[in-house]
């Protein structure tokens, strides 16, 4: 079972990722706050796209956040490390996403 500092360090992977895929894809017109819920550890990280990029990752809930990433340590591990395909994931609701339809298509050119 993964931890939340485990979780924690995928998030900032992902965000060193996306930071590098950011300079190859040119600049994406996406800035949103995401939330990222943790259901088996009851805790929960948030942070901000902008730019193609994940900034000011926190610890903690934001509420009002416009993209929400809702999912087990594991499989946010997984996602992260590439060991769980996110269309396939989000088909089976082992993964949920919560945004407007627009960002849902932006997103996909991150993933």
């Amino acid at each position: 079972m993964a931890t939340v500092d485990e979780c924690r360090q995928a998030l900032h992977d992902l965000a060193a990722r996306l930071a590098a895929n950011a300079e190859a894809q040119g600049r994406l017109d996406l800035d949103r706050t995401l939330a990222c819920r943790v259901t088996d550890l009851d805790t929960a990280f948030h942070a901000r796209l902008t730019g193609g990029r994940l900034v000011d990752i926190a610890d903690g809930d934001d509420p009002k956040a416009k993209i929400a990433l809702i999912s087990t340590g594991d499989d946010l591990i997984a996602l992260v490390k590439g060991g769980l395909d996110v269309t396939r994931a989000i088909a089976s609701g082992q993964v949920r996403i919560k945004a407007n339809p627009f960002d849902l298509l932006k997103l996909r050119k991150l993933l």
